[in-house]
């Protein structure tokens, strides 16, 4: 399980240190792809395949289908750490997530969302002002 925060920083190559707590789970393969929130996500090869069967279910002749595949899909990469632990993230998803050389690292369960600093500081503002009506509105799905 992935969790924690990271403050990170990009190259200007485009690399990225994936947090080291994070590297063991990652050992066997990972895929990057545009996130839904202006973030990426960084998926373990488990987890990869779960989204490529989840989104293989989908209806293809349904529109919102489709484009949800192509979101992911078309712009999704494996990606392969160097000795140091960096992994190359491609311009363009670097431009898809408007991320600058500051950066954050997110664990988010199963898994890794990759935020520009500024974009993850007001969504965590945002969440943080938010928390007590997202808690009721998902109270009925029992969490705690």
């Amino acid at each position: 399980m992935f969790i924690g925060t990271f403050e990170h920083s990009i190259d200007d190559k485009g690399r990225l240190a994936v947090p080291a707590r994070f590297r063991s789970e990652l050992a066997d393969g990972m895929f990057v792809t545009r996130g839904i929130d202006r973030c990426l996500m960084l998926l373990t090869s488990e987890h990869w395949q779960r989204l490529v069967d989840g989104m293989s279910s989908l209806p293809m002749l349904q529109n919102d289908a489709r484009r949800l595949q192509r979101h992911f899909f078309s712009g999704a990469a494996p990606l392969q750490p160097d000795r140091l632990g960096r992994v190359v993230i491609p311009q363009f998803l670097r431009e898809y997530a408007q991320l600058s050389s500051d950066v954050v690292v997110v664990g988010v369960m199963n898994r890794i969302e990759i935020w520009d600093r500024q974009s993850w500081s007001a969504e965590r503002d945002e969440v943080e002002s938010l928390s007590q009506e997202l808690a009721e509105h998902l109270s009925s799905n029992n969490l705690l």
